[in-house]
């Protein structure tokens, strides 16, 4: 889909005024604010495989194939980068054998950006499995790491901070998490504030052996004096960036101090971990309300695992640049597809996503679709909607037809890279010293 430069007073629909000025923008060695309104930020993350705009969505390269859909099928759709996990990767095939393939990059023949998360979410979460599995202790943490039984086999393998960064080392990511411990919800405050300390203890160690294997020396914030003269360097970092993850639970004095320590600590970006997988949405805005103050503005913010489309507008709306999540994927596969209610064109359409009101889900297994032989989303000039109809859909998902995991999960994530596009209200040219 091709989307017109639309006007800055679209944003005004929004209730924010816009400012352009790139003296009152933010610089880091690797990103940069383009454009700011009293919330949202549109910007460039540079990454040693190239630049990406923000705010951005990252399909799922879960196990290093987003599922049903080839590295082609993303570079066709517009996508930039795409989230690998390092809990998958290195059980199945193993770091040793994607460092041998080059990288993940090579393995998976994808040219663009790579984000890997720790791989302490899976931990955690897939030992309960485990310990149903073989009847024997899932997981079991302590200062040094966490101890686990692989839910497949039943073998044990300890991951540390250490040998977290080393393995995202091996796989070639281009941005690397640090390893992290997500309490379970509901969570005493005790318990957060006990795990939101060894995070941070995680996050120190994380650092220092990352900068020992790169060579390279992370800081809190750049002077002005010193952004000023990175920014001149076109060149592309020649090193992964190193993010940070936000926890805490839902207790705002943890969050907060959790922020400002990492933020002293110092890292290329800030996630904002446990909102999306564990806690209720309804903490959500809270959450972020809380910490838009204390993140700096001259780091990209990642907000992990959201989400649905009107989730990921208001947290673009307040302050986030990025995104990640399985629904356009998985509700593809069972055949709930994204249908725009609006042009994508029409400046018109700003009101609408303040609204919530820009689209709906079809569900193509319905026996109205029969005989319908028109695109799925007339608003939409992907692949599928410029190629088939909703009858043939409809046929290949009632008939198991393996092609239709393929053409729904393009759709779907089409619809979210569009919509990642028009919030980042791409303008026809940028700063050539970013470039």
């Amino acid at each position: 889909m091709r989307i017109r430069k639309l006007p800055d007073k679209s944003l005004d629909l929004l209730g924010y005024s816009v400012d352009t000025s790139y003296k009152s923008c933010y610089y880091s060695a690797v990103f940069r604010l383009t454009s700011k309104t009293k919330k949202i930020r549109t910007g460039l993350l540079k990454t040693k495989s190239g630049v990406t705009h923000t705010p951005f969505f990252m399909p799922i390269a879960t196990k290093g194939a987003v599922k049903n859909v080839s590295s082609e099928d993303l570079k066709d759709m517009g996508a930039e980068i795409i989230l690998g996990n390092t809990y998958h990767l290195w059980l199945r095939p193993g770091e040793d054998v994607i460092k041998k393939a080059g990288g993940l990059h090579r393995f998976m023949n994808w040219h663009g950006s790579i984000l890997t998360d720790s791989g302490g979410y899976q931990v955690f979460s897939l030992g309960s499995r485990a310990e149903k599995k073989f009847g024997k202790s899932g997981v079991s943490i302590n200062e040094d790491g966490v101890e686990f039984i692989d839910p497949v086999d039943g073998r044990k393998h300890f991951m540390s901070p250490e040998k977290s960064i080393d393995i995202q080392l091996d796989l070639g990511s281009d941005i690397i998490m640090v390893l992290d411990e997500c309490p379970p919800f509901p969570c005493s405050y005790e318990k957060a504030r006990e795990s939101m300390e060894l995070t941070l203890r995680w996050a120190e160690r994380c650092k220092k052996h990352f900068e020992k294997k790169t060579g390279s020396k992370l800081s809190a914030r750049n002077s002005r004096q010193t952004r000023n003269l990175k920014i001149k360097n076109k060149n592309l970092p020649n090193r992964p960036l190193l993010f940070g993850i936000v926890q805490g639970s839902v207790y705002e004095d943890l969050r907060k101090e959790c922020a400002e320590r990492l933020v002293k600590i110092g890292f290329d970006g800030y996630a904002i971990g446990g909102v999306a997988v564990g806690e209720p949405r309804k903490h959500l805005y809270e959450i972020l309300g809380w910490l838009a103050p204390v993140l700096p503005e001259d780091k990209p913010r990642y907000l992990m695992g959201l989400g649905k489309p009107e989730e990921i507008i208001s947290a673009v709306m307040n302050g986030i640049d990025m995104f990640d999540c399985v629904i356009p994927t998985r509700e593809g596969r069972h055949g709930r597809l994204f249908v725009w209610k609006i042009d994508p064109n029409d400046p018109a359409l700003f009101s609408s996503l303040a609204k919530g009101l820009f689209y709906e889900t079809k569900n193509i297994s319905n026996e109205r679709f029969k005989k319908d032989f028109t695109p799925i989303d007339t608003y939409c000039d992907c692949y599928v909607c410029r190629n088939y109809t909703k009858s043939y859909l409809h046929y290949l998902l009632r008939t198991n037809e393996p092609l239709f995991l393929n053409l729904a999960s393009i759709h779907n994530l089409n619809f979210y890279i569009i919509l990642m596009k028009i919030l980042a209200k791409r303008k026809n040219s940028y700063d050539d010293t970013y470039h």
